[in-house]
């Protein structure tokens, strides 16, 4: 990257860990505002009102958590408890400021996260499965952190679900899982701009067994 100011598309660009480290590193700062705000950004609201119309419980783990969007969300709409983990640590360390998780911690999706198995009731995940280093094989380490019956609630870009794998993956974890779900909402609202403002997410939910 240069020293122009990072932008959706280079989200969409990435394929490494390195290339997700250096954007959002670069971004952290700017993110809720540059991007969050910009674009109407309203995914992570699809996300948790789907986790809260699913019966969700705690204690949640925030897959991507990034800026804390989630966390915010979760704190405004009850008493659910939080955590957040992110591969970025500035982006981490801008959730960890707003005060809205219990904890947050560093963690890739493509090796295994720093935390015991069977911890959370319920693991959440807003704008992680894109494009870039994470597909869907990282759902096993979803289901590994999650307890017995908890819920998984992630969004999948609706863009990749058939071309990267993510249909198929499901298909694969059917033995594991129960109360699957899978439902479409808009990325982004009606102030959203650009080429991108018309996106559609796909909500994947399911429970462990």
């Amino acid at each position: 990257m240069t020293d122009r100011k990072p932008a959706l598309d280079d989200a969409y660009a990435l394929q490494s860990r390195q290339d997700n480290q250096r954007l959002y590193a670069a971004w952290a700062d700017t993110y809720d505002t540059a991007f969050a705000a910009a674009m109407d950004y309203q995914l992570p609201l699809h996300v948790v009102q789907r986790f809260l119309t699913l019966g969700g419980q705690g204690p949640v783990l925030d897959v991507g958590a990034g800026t804390g969007i989630v966390g915010q969300l979760f704190q405004e709409n009850g008493s659910v408890v939080v955590d957040g983990t992110d591969i970025s640590r500035e982006m981490l360390a801008v959730a960890q400021a707003k005060g809205c998780y219990r904890s947050c911690f560093w963690g890739d999706l493509t090796d295994e996260l720093p935390v015991a198995g069977n911890l959370y009731g319920a693991v959440v995940s807003s704008g992680t499965f894109t494009t870039g280093h994470v597909g869907p094989s990282a759902f096993h380490e979803l289901l590994r952190v999650t307890a017995r019956d908890g819920l998984v609630c992630v969004s999948v870009n609706a863009a990749h679900w058939q071309a990267r794998g993510f249909a198929d993956m499901v298909d694969e974890l059917a033995p594991a899982i129960y109360d699957l779900s899978v439902v479409e909402v808009p990325i982004y609202g009606p102030k959203a701009d650009g080429p991108h403002k018309d996106d559609i997410s796909k909500i994947l939910a399911f429970r462990k067994k």
